[in-house]
């Protein structure tokens, strides 16, 4: 019995013995493991860095609007009877468009002359006599009235007789015209539309936070969706109060359009200058990584990657603007980062500054 037992303490303590070798080999494995891929060179990408100016630009959508912009109509009713316009033609302001048919308005005119002139007549008559006391002052107002109301009535009919005539209220280019000689026009009727390009209106918004920077005859820059080209423009209008369900704030601005390349109803890609840093460090936005609290960035220290948390802000298509965490001359690695953790050793290939802004 005695034996029995020895047997199973023996074995017990093998099994035991034999579980702590394989535990203290397998974590000798993976220290060694450790060691060695902590020692590994990794080769990524870097760059020196250097302050450069950077213009910190706000990116905003507007649209053109022509300088004036009217659809022409008749006043009155009745038939065209002379277009005087070719369509897409220059305008000079004053010039007349169309004529509407006035012959019942001459007429009235006419009429209504005869009956100022009979009234005229009747008022003085009755002031002679109301000079002799020959009728009374009673009289004498009631002819004073009917001249009154015959004036008037001649001021209408020669009201109504010059809009029958439509002139140009100002100098630009006519669009395509709706009608003929011949239609019959009312009040209602579309003939054309009459444009001024020579200038043109951008209006877009701003947020809010950026609303004390702008002031009257800023100047700002814009690009066009057919052009890379950028053209300048003058702001002349800012809305007193921002828009409270939006929080921004509109604007317009004026730019030349003397060679008609620009087209009203057109999208543009407003710049507006904030600020100039004479000093600023960019890095390529491949280089930054996301983190909870913010972003971080590796730089070669000592033959090994270290990370340093940083402060972003402004950026452009490929660089943005560290504003905390780095200084000048640091190595920043650009590519390649993914695969570090802090303290991995690193061989850097320096890349150049023209390569890094152009990707």
């Amino acid at each position: 019995m005695k034996t029995k037992y020895i047997v199973y303490s023996v074995l017990i303590l093998g099994l035991l013995g034999l579980v702590a070798y394989r535990v203290i080999d397998n974590k000798e494995k993976d220290e060694a493991g450790e060691q060695g891929r902590g020692n590994t060179m990794v080769t990524v990408g870097g760059m020196i860095l250097e302050p450069q100016k950077f213009e910190d630009n706000l990116s905003l959508s507007g649209s053109l609007e022509a300088n004036e912009q009217i659809d022409l109509r008749s006043e009155v009713n009745g038939v065209v009877e002379q277009i005087n316009f070719e369509e897409g033609s220059e305008v000079k302001k004053g010039q007349v468009l169309f004529r509407v048919n006035d012959v019942e308005l001459r007429a009235q005119q006419s009429m209504m002359s005869s009956a100022q002139k009979l009234a005229s007549e009747n008022e003085r008559r009755a002031k002679l006599l109301l000079e002799k006391q020959a009728i009374s002052q009673e009289e004498y107002d009631v002819s004073n009235a009917d001249l009154a109301s015959s004036k008037a009535s001649s001021q209408l009919i020669n009201a109504q007789l010059s809009k029958a005539t439509v002139r140009a209220p100002f100098s630009g280019t006519i669009g395509l015209r709706e009608i003929s000689e011949g239609t019959y026009v009312t009040p209602q009727t579309p003939i054309a539309k009459l444009v001024n390009t020579s200038q043109l209106k951008i209006t877009f918004a701003i947020p809010e936070k950026y609303a004390s920077r702008m002031k009257i005859n800023n100047e700002i820059s814009f690009t066009t969706p057919t052009s890379t080209e950028e053209q300048t423009a003058k702001i002349y209008a800012i809305e007193p109060a921002v828009e409270i369900a939006t929080r921004t704030l509109r604007m317009r601005a004026v730019a030349d359009n003397s060679s008609g390349k620009l087209y009203p109803g057109t999208f543009v890609n407003v710049l507006l200058p904030l600020e100039t840093i004479e000093d600023a460090l960019l890095v390529p936005t491949e280089a930054l990584i996301p983190i909870q609290n913010g972003k971080k960035i590796f730089v070669y220290r000592n033959g090994k990657a270290r990370e340093i948390e940083v402060k972003t802000g402004s950026r452009t298509d490929s660089l943005v603007r560290v504003i905390t965490g780095l200084k000048a001359r640091d190595t920043i690695l650009t590519y390649g980062v993914m695969a570090l953790n802090d303290g991995t050793p690193v061989k850097v290939n320096l890349e150049d500054k023209a390569n890094i802004a152009a990707k």
